[in-house]
Parts: C-alpha cells; sequence; structure tokens
C-alpha cells in the first residue's frame, strides 16, 4: 500500500503517531516522519490513524484530490478535444504525474503521453533529504501512489526530451523520437547545480542530492562513518543534510557565503535564529565564507577543501547544496520565453513565447513555470515548493481540457515547509518580497513562533517554527492584505513584537541570460529572438 501526508496540511496532532506507533514517529514537536510504502500486514493500524487525523493530511493509496465544484457542461470544442485530442507531459515529476491523474479526472479521455528523463516512475523527492539518508526507509519507497497503474496513457520513461517544435507540434527525444501533440505540458522541474569545477566534483566522495540515486549514494557514504562530512551551501537542503548528520552523531561543517543560513529565502533575522540552532545542536557552521577548493589523495578520494579565508576543513564527504538549475535548455530553439529563471506563463500556466504572447497549446507546471502572482504585484516568481508543483499542475490540466470561460488561475498562496534538528519550520507567502519582519507569536528563544513580514503596510508571510497550527490563519491575512505591523492578541503573544528590518536579498531583476533581440520596421512586422551569448 501507498501512503502520502500532505505536509503543508499536517499540524503535528500526532494522532496518526499515537495508533501507529511502528509507523509514525514526531520528530521533536511537530514534524512527522513516516515509510510511504509500509508493510500491507498494518494496513488495518494506517487507516485508523489516516480517520482520526483532525486536519485530514493523510491519503492512502491515491494522490491528493482536492475536490472542485462540478463544472458546467463542455462547449463542442472542448468535448471533443477530451475525446479525441492529443496531450504530452514532459516531465515525469510530481507535476507531471498530478496533471496526468487531474486529466483523466476531468474526463479526458483522449492520447496521453509522458515523457520523463528517468527510468523510474514518478517519486516524491522531500523524502530524500530526511528520511532516506537517516536509513529510516529505503529510496524506493519514496514512489508516488500507484501512479503508472491508475493513469492509462503512454509512459516514455528514461527518455529526455531534446526539443519542441510548435510550428509542427511534436516534442522531439534524445534518441530521435518524435512524439506529436495538439497541447503540450512542460513540466521538467530542475536538477542540482554541479560543483563548477569537474575534476573536483569528481572525486570520490562529492555528492549532489536531487534525484533518488542521488540520495541512495549518501545514504550509503553517510553510513560508513565519514570522519566529517562538509556540507555547501546553507539553504534548506544544505540545512537538512546538516540535521541528517547530526541525528547520526556524525561532525559537520556547513559553508555558507551569506550571513546565516536560509538567510536567502526566510531573511537575515530568521537566518540568525536559524543559526544559533545548528550551532547548538554541534554544526560548525561558518558563514560569510566559501569553498575555494576541493581537494582529494593521488587515489581521487575526497579530503578537504580550502576556504576563502584561507582556512582549510578536512572531510571525506561533502554535498554541493548550491541551489538549482531548471531544466531549459531542450526549449533554446522552440520560440518560447525559456530562460535561467524558468519558462514565463501567465496565471492560467499558459506559456508565453518569446514575442510576450500567450499561447494557447503550451502550459507550464511545476519549479519550471515562471508566473505572475497577483497578491505579489504581479511579479514572476519560480517557486520549487512541493505544494506549488502540486497545485499548479492542477491548474494547468483543468485549463488545458476547458474552454476559455471555464478556466481557472493560479492563485495558490506559497507554502513550503522543512524539518530540521527537531524542529518543524512551515513557511507561507513570500517571505523576499518583505522588508519589515516582526515576532508576533511565541519565543525565538525557545524555537517555537511565528514571524510575520511586512512590505508598504501589508502582510506577504508568515515563518513558523514548531507552531505550524496557525498556517491557514495567517494564509487568510495574506489572501486579504491584512494590515502589517499586526495589532491583534493571542495567548502566547510574543514579549517584543516591534517591526525590524527583515533583512532579505536585494531583489535581482532577471536580466541575466539571453539577449532579446528586436527586429522588423513595420509594426506589424516586429519580432523578437534571443541572442545567446557564452560566457
Amino acid at each position: 500500500m501507498r501512503v502520502l501526508i500532505d505536509l503543508t496540511r499536517c499540524q503535528g496532532y500526532g494522532q496518526c503517531a499515537f495508533l501507529a506507533p511502528d509507523l509514525f514517529t514526531m520528530h521533536g514537536n511537530e514534524a512527522v516522519l513516516y515509510d510511504p510504502d509500509p508493510d500491507d500486514s498494518q494496513r488495518e493500524n494506517i487507516l485508523r490513524a489516516a480517520a482520526a487525523c483532525p486536519v485530514q493530511a493523510m491519503h492512502v493509496d491515491r494522490m491528493i484530490v482536492q475536490h472542485r465544484h462540478t463544472p458546467g457542461p463542455d462547449s463542442q470544442g472542448a468535448a471533443a478535444f477530451k475525446r479525441d485530442g492529443r496531450i504530452v507531459i514532459v516531465g515525469a515529476s510530481l507535476a507531471g504525474a498530478r496533471a496526468a491523474s487531474v486529466l483523466r479526472r476531468e474526463g479526458f479521455t483522449g492520447s496521453l503521453t509522458v515523457i520523463g528523463d528517468e527510468a523510474h516512475a514518478p517519486y516524491d523527492r522531500p523524502p530524500l533529504s530526511k528520511r532516506v539518508l537517516t536509513g529510516g526507509v529505503p529510496a524506493e519507497h519514496t514512489t508516488l501512489p500507484r501512479l503508472k497503474k491508475q493513469i492509462e496513457g503512454e509512459w516514455l520513461l528514461g527518455a529526455p526530451a531534446s526539443g519542441l517544435d510548435l510550428a509542427r507540434k511534436v516534442v522531439r527525444l534524445a534518441d530521435g523520437r518524435e512524439v506529436p501533440f495538439d497541447k503540450v505540458l512542460i513540466a521538467t522541474g530542475t536538477r542540482a547545480r554541479p560543483w563548477p569545477h569537474a575534476d573536483q566534483a569528481a572525486l570520490e566522495g562529492v555528492h549532489l542530492l536531487r534525484s533518488m540515486e542521488d540520495s541512495d549514494a549518501l545514504r550509503q557514504a553517510l553510513a560508513r562513518r565519514p570522519n566529517r562530512v562538509l556540507v555547501i551551501g546553507g539553504g534548506f537542503t544544505g540545512s537538512e543534510v546538516a540535521s541528517v548528520c547530526r541525528e547520526l552523531d556524525l561532525p559537520v561543517t556547513v559553508i555558507e557565503r551569506g550571513s546565516a543560513p536560509l538567510s536567502g529565502a526566510l531573511g537575515g533575522v530568521i537566518g540568525k535564529i536559524a543559526a544559533d540552532l545548528q550551532r547548538e545542536n554541534g554544526v560548525d557552521l561558518r558563514c560569510g565564507v566559501s569553498v575555494t577548493e576541493l581537494q582529494g589523495d593521488a587515489d581521487g578520494r575526497l579530503r578537504g577543501a580550502v576556504l576563502s579565508d584561507g582556512a582549510t576543513v578536512e572531510a571525506e564527504v561533502a554535498v554541493v547544496a548550491l541551489g538549482a538549475i531548471r531544466n531549459v535548455e531542450w526549449l533554446h530553439d522552440s520560440g518560447l520565453a525559456a530562460s535561467m529563471w524558468g519558462v514565463a506563463c501567465d496565471a492560467g500556466c499558459r506559456a508565453v513565447d518569446v514575442n510576450g504572447l500567450v499561447t494557447d497549446d503550451v502550459f507550464v507546471a511545476g519549479d519550471i513555470a515562471r508566473f505572475p502572482h497577483p497578491a505579489f504585484g504581479y511579479q514572476f516568481m519560480s517557486l520549487e515548493h512541493w505544494g506549488n508543483a502540486l497545485n499548479q499542475a492542477e491548474i494547468a490540466a483543468h485549463n488545458m481540457v476547458s474552454d476559455q470561460a471555464r478556466r481557472w488561475p493560479h492563485l495558490s498562496m506559497p507554502v513550503f515547509w522543512s524539518t530540521q534538528f527537531g524542529v518543524n519550520i512551515k513557511s507561507v507567502g513570500v517571505p523576499t518580497f518583505a522588508d519589515q519582519v516582526m515576532i508576533a507569536q511565541g519565543s525565538p528563544a525557545e524555537r517555537r513562533f511565528v514571524a510575520v513580514y511586512g512590505y508598504q503596510g501589508r502582510i506577504t508571510a508568515a515563518v513558523m517554527f514548531d507552531h505550524g497550527i496557525w498556517l491557514d490563519f495567517y494564509q487568510r491575512l495574506i489572501e486579504r492584505a491584512a494590515p502589517f505591523p499586526v495589532d491583534f492578541r493571542h495567548a502566547d503573544q510574543a514579549a517584543n513584537d516591534k517591526p525590524v528590518a527583515a533583512q532579505t536579498p536585494e531583489r535581482i531583476m532577471p536580466a541575466a541570460g539571453a539577449t532579446v533581440v528586436v527586429t522588423g520596421h513595420d509594426p506589424a512586422e516586429r519580432r523578437v529572438s534571443f541572442m545567446r551569448i557564452s560566457p
């Protein structure tokens, strides 16, 4: 059987851990850890736990389905497309799999093809940096619930896409095949950013963490009890790896070139709290420096690193956690507005071409999508969040088979979570959009609080440390453009609740990447093309 917990909804009540303690455990006060692929002999306990969950966050033997109102009668064209159309999904990811499931649920009975560059069926990535690394569950247990069995269609796995021809309406594969479509969904996501020096990256002991194979290889390396683990990058992935190392009682050094871990996503104020949390748990955290060289021995095994301040760190394992690269290279000649920032689309997930025109047969969802959000000044944003991939894929799938009058906008509020050092961290909204932050509830010293972010007098985000029960409350405040600073009262009102500068990163305008060239003289003939300059 398959189990999936929507951790954006989970509020840490712990009923599952009480009713099925062999399968669910509470890591700290609120974070739930579990095996997504338990033995069928535990079915009764699992079903009891699912029924007892106060927020119904647990789903057994199926993908999460958010039941919406039944749409009205289709127009004649939409009905014909549902029956006879050809849809291709490029990316056998969480977003791609979710979209395929929703298409069938929406009544699409036409040809459906899912293309994936990995040989695996779609799987869930968050456990790879948590339960898999500790050895709690094997990597293969992260496969999403019964997807290929439930979704009738052609699954072309291990077949990377190499090009998109919009004029001929075909997806080109790396092996030379072409897959025709009437509509296509782009959900190719991201990959881990590698260490920039290939010879150093090839040293035995240097790891990335993105795929199922990456996670399994790193788990085996940690199981060999290295003398020290070096984590390069203090973002969420790097911090979670450091947390696992300390849970395994392994010495770990985290190198973060910013002022504090997580500061790029949550700002310097909360980043400082995260830094204190790491050091309290025995992490050798070094901020404001970077790794300039990875060093190996004569046998090609990692032995340590040289830092920008001249210091050295001895380590047998290094985890490169420098962020992600969006998989857009296969789209360079497609005519779509695809760059290092993602593939631009409108709020209905329809792709934008290089001329700024919205297409009607190309859709985008997941980590690769760059879309405008009305709640944040229509700023284009790309979100590498589990919940965004799920929700945006549902919107894209619905809109692919609906006429213009019945399409939905993607207005879901960004939500993500992380489990580190026994603390459950949740965020709603966009913290980096803010200029101020205040502790509205709880106590940072106790690592149990709510930080509320504001911009120009409105709430834009909230971050919770072991206070996840308040996520829905603050989400509604953000959606209603509630005023900032907050002035409501709670039983755990923070003692010092005055706003301070959030210390968020300077906003970077997406000007890097391809240069736009405008051609033509007559207004009706002017067109845009990309001129790519090699660095």
